[in-house]
């Protein structure tokens, strides 16, 4: 299929870029990667009247850096740039969690900016910025702010982004050396039934395709920190959910894949 006409506008800097959806209106999108918005228009299940590109804005915006402990990742760095970099241990679980995302051709073009407002409750960068207590750098027309990942996102592909908002900077702020992301598709590359994010030194417990947005899960997390068992923290995990039913998999099964998921990520984590 191919999208509903629409206007192409090429931004030149963020603020110029800005200053264009605020102009265009609500009928405007940005375009980033576009890996998901792009389908979306395909499929004409987004219909925006105009598109803002964000692709000659890389200079500014696709940078990935350790400094004073905390690891910052520009906006349009790409899922595939994260996966080759050379980081310590403390953001192994970053480089990892990218085999999940997609094929090859989607983590060269998608980017981690994109993901996270797009706000999938599946998405991987959903899931690590809940994890990691990630702060997203958010620029608009009143200038920027700092928007903790556990207030990034309301719902089905909802967050509180203002529509001319552009993510600039993603903030993780400690390191996580025995932390993994897993999750199961049908097939490799699919969208992930369920995902799951553990962090055994915060007693972090993250879960994806439960819930209409990324979800902590503190029944869970209480079980780790009290020393329980994971096998434990995995049941506690599934008994805490009510997840949907869809052409995937029913309620019961996304409890069992929750308890398989929740309980191989605390294994995994702790041979780091």
């Amino acid at each position: 299929m191919k999208p509903a006409p629409f206007t192409y506008h090429r931004a030149r800097d963020v603020a110029g870029a800005i200053s264009l959806l605020v102009e265009l209106g609500e009928d405007a999108r940005y375009l980033a990667g576009g890996q998901s918005l792009v389908a979306m228009m395909n499929f004409r299940l987004a219909r925006p009247a105009h598109l803002v590109d964000l692709g000659g804005l890389r200079g500014e915006l696709a940078r990935l850096h350790e400094e004073d402990g905390a690891l910052r990742v520009g906006a349009l760095t790409t899922h595939h740039e994260v996966e080759r970099a050379p980081l310590g241990p403390g953001f192994a679980v970053l480089r990892e969690a990218m085999r999940w995302v997609g094929h090859l051709p989607i983590r060269t073009r998608g980017t981690v900016g994109g993901s996270l407002a797009h706000g999938d409750a599946t998405a991987e960068w959903c899931l690590l910025a809940l994890l990691l207590d990630a702060e997203v750098i958010v620029q608009g027309a009143g200038g920027h702010r700092r928007v903790p990942a556990g207030d990034l996102f309301l719902g089905c592909y909802t967050t509180t982004l203002a529509p001319e908002e552009l993510i600039v900077e993603v903030v993780f702020p400690r390191p996580a050396p025995r932390a993994v992301l897993t999750e199961h598709a049908e097939r490799r590359g699919d969208f992930a039934i369920v995902a799951a994010a553990v962090d055994l030194d915060a007693h972090r417990v993250v879960l994806g395709g439960v819930a209409p947005a990324p979800v902590r899960v503190p029944a869970a997390e209480a079980v780790l920190a009290g020393g329980g068992t994971f096998a434990e923290c995995a049941e506690a995990a599934a008994a805490a959910i009510d997840p949907p039913s869809d052409r995937n998999g029913g309620s019961g099964y996304r409890r069992v894949l929750t308890r398989t998921l929740v309980q191989r990520a605390c294994e995994a984590a702790m041979t780091r």
